[in-house]
């Protein structure tokens, strides 16, 4: 099917019209015969929307008395038909019998419905303000299907890279479909798995930039087979490579077969999307290096005649002793033959003659010529006495360039005062074989992370050096890149983005969404101790509050969670202490769940703003409250009330071209138009509320 649709796309440079009818006719004969990677597609996932207090008509589970254990009768869902005070009377229908229940609403968590749109919002938790007026690296707390739906909302199209580590669906309690967890035994256990995993990659690629972007999933030997098939089948224009990457030198034990030491890194290439050059080929560990390129000082071609240019044409003297250099004549009228020019005594002169006896001319000025041979940038081939002939080489403008700025190492001069220089690195495509050892997830991943937040642990954490080795491969180039990881888990993704700006000064933005779901084994304490998930005592134990946010805050800050400085350095390509920190600002969030109506009413702006500033490049102030006229942050404002708007929109002229986006709150559309036409050019005019609900009710059940 892939070559089909590269077909298609040929065919559309061309004639689009044509293209078109065929995807279409492709489309209608593949909705009725499937191709590629069957499986069931399970119900989607209900979602329990804890915290979030139940409504009429909303779609509940009865949770069990505390202390107590689930049982499948809290998994069944009632529905909200009355509310009383902190009483709820819930129904459900089982065949023909009408079922009534009533329950305390402090018992009740509410169900995400698949058929029904969530309006999001963000509630912030905290931040870190360290890197001036850098964008912020920010951090998502909340379910990552209902997170990718939010974030299209300013990022559709927009994500540079998507990185992410899922559930390797090992069998092990490592996730839940439907709030169960999902083990060996399961009969549909890797359907399911590709039933969440399709429809996250399906919002992924809508979030992915179409013209030049790329998306990364690790994975193991568990599901890799059908999450080949199953990328090829979302991403049917892309171009797809595997990489096996060396990541536990050791070895894992798989009882009677192979210990396993490596996991695998699919590599979905989208658009113009290409890997750029490295100096290390991934295999060994080792750098490939070349000599510096020292040019040939003659010329060649038509320009390099001497009768185009006989200024170029002038002779260079050496000893007829040794060899040595003696210095330079003037170039000769185009009339006077070289062998007839006066030599100094002892010397013996070398004119530029190419290969076929034609007298050509040097590449550079004479008085060009004397300034690099002083600095050494000009260099002599050997000596041949018997041929009075040595060849002259000089250095291009590009490599003096690379000297000067310490990137090529002077080592000293030859007896010719020719510069000594160290190797170049050789700029190579990498191979699909990684076995770099800073790929240790041992040794770079759970005792790095303990370095950061002592006493805490993470299942599986990845090295940081290796997701920030991968990420370099598509973001070296691209200092203002938006990279998204929608299985964050301990937060390694925004600090190889930290450490990638750090080397080179970018302003890299990372998402990370996370969820703050407990270990399996804390859970069971937990309940034991009659607290519930939701419970501040709870939630202080979850993967983003206990493990997520403390990392990241302790990366930038240089110290531990008790204000301990960090100890020990970073390693490998980028070696500094790491209690000194980043110049960074990162910000966290939880996910909401607003109300329509509230939305309508404009009674949520401020679960809104958020989004907004994300929307705007999620730098500077965040509007963060609603106010009577309008407000104009850094990147963005937004007007509050039409009768301000001449007002506003004189102050807006006033700012220096830094705002991007303009938002308009009005239900009138004339009041919009009227506003967003006269904005200056480059700003993006956005109507509120009626952009937002439209975004979330046209994105329900799409995917």
């Amino acid at each position: 099917m892939s070559a089909l649709y590269d077909l298609i796309d040929k065919v559309a440079e061309t004639n689009p019209q044509l293209a078109k009818a065929i995807a279409n006719e492709v489309k209608a004969y593949t909705d009725r015969r499937p191709f590629g990677l069957n499986f069931e597609r399970h119900t989607p996932e209900n979602v329990r929307l804890y915290g979030r207090r139940a409504r009429k008509g909303d779609l509940v589970n009865i949770l069990p008395p505390r202390g107590s254990f689930e049982k499948t009768d809290n998994k069944v869902a009632w529905r909200v038909s009355a509310l009383n005070g902190d009483t709820a009377t819930l129904t459900r229908q089982v065949n023909d019998e009408h079922l009534t229940e009533s329950a305390s609403t402090a018992d009740l968590v509410v169900l995400s419905e698949f058929d029904k749109p969530i309006f999001p919002g963000l509630k912030k938790t905290g931040e870190i303000q360290r890197g001036g007026d850098k964008p912020y690296q920010v951090v998502i707390n909340g379910e990552n299907y209902h997170a990718l739906k939010a974030l299209l909302y300013p990022y559709e199209g927009k994500v540079d890279c998507i990185y992410i580590d899922p559930p390797y669906n090992t069998g092990a309690h490592d996730w839940k479909y439907n709030n169960d967890y999902v083990d060996s035994n399961d009969a549909y256990q890797h359907s399911k798995w590709l039933a969440m995993m399709e429809r996250r990659l399906k919002l992924a690629k809508r979030l992915l930039n179409p013209k030049d972007s790329v998306l990364i999933v690790t994975i193991d030997e568990k599901e890799y087979l059908r999450l080949g098939l199953l990328l090829e089948q979302t991403f049917p224009s892309a171009r797809i490579q595997m990489i096996t990457a060396v990541i536990n030198p050791s070895g894992s034990s798989r009882g009677s077969m192979f210990s396993r030491s490596d996991e695998y890194i699919f590599i979905v290439f989208i658009g113009e999307a290409e890997v750029q050059p490295t100096t290390e080929d991934m295999l060994h560990e080792r750098i490939i290096e070349r000599p510096v390129r020292w040019d040939g000082l003659a010329r060649r071609g038509a320009t390099g005649k001497r009768s185009a240019r006989p200024n170029l044409f002038y002779p260079v003297y050496f000893s007829l002793a040794d060899g040595s250099y003696q210095g330079m004549g003037d170039a000769p009228d185009l009339n006077v033959q070289r062998n007839n020019l006066p030599v100094p005594e002892g010397c013996f002169a070398v004119f530029p003659i190419a290969a076929n006896g034609e007298e050509a001319t040097w590449g550079v000025q004479p008085s060009t010529f004397i300034d690099k041979q002083s600095k050494g940038y000009i260099k002599f081939g050997p000596w041949k006495p018997a041929s009075h002939k040595r060849a002259i080489y000089h250095l291009q403008e590009g490599t003096i360039r690379q000297i000067e700025n310490g990137s090529i190492e002077v080592q000293g001069k030859d007896e010719d005062g020719t510069l000594i220089l160290g190797t170049l690195d050789k700029p190579i495509r990498p191979m699909t074989t990684w076995t770099k050892k800073d790929f240790s997830a041992g040794d770079y991943g759970s005792t790095l992370l303990r370095s950061f937040i002592p006493k805490r642990s993470f299942p599986f954490p990845k090295s940081l050096y290796a997701v920030e080795d991968t990420l370099r491969f598509f973001v070296a180039n691209k200092p203002n890149a938006l990279i998204l990881d929608f299985f964050a888990g301990s937060g390694t993704t925004a600090h190889a983005v930290m450490r990638l700006n750090h080397q080179d000064n970018g302003c890299r933005r990372c998402i990370c969404v996370t969820n703050n779901e407990v270990s399996e084994d804390e859970g069971k304490k937990l309940t034991k101790a009659e607290h519930r998930q939701g419970d501040a005592e709870w939630e202080q134990h979850g993967i983003c509050e206990y493990i997520s946010k403390p990392r990241i805050k302790a990366a930038i800050i240089g110290e531990t969670p008790d204000g301990t400085p960090i100890k020990g350095n970073y390693k490998f390509s980028d070696e500094f202490p790491m209690s000194d920190g980043f110049e960074e600002n990162a910000v966290f969030y939880d996910l909401t769940y607003e109300d329509e109506i509230n939305v309508e009413l404009d009674h949520a702006f401020e679960a809104i703003a958020p989004l907004l500033w994300l929307r705007a490049g999620s730098e500077g102030r965040c509007i963060a409250e609603r106010r009577k006229d309008y407000d104009i942050a850094d990147t963005y404002a937004v007007l509050f009330d039409y009768r301000y708007s001449r007002q506003f929109l004189q102050d807006l002229g006033e700012h220096d071209g830094s705002i991007r986006l303009v938002c308009i709150v009005t239900d009138q559309d004339s009041r919009y138009q009227d506003v967003a036409m006269q904005l200056p050019d480059g700003v993006e005019p956005l109507r509120l509320y009626e952009s937002y609900l439209r975004s979330f009710k046209i994105n329900q059940g799409e995917d």
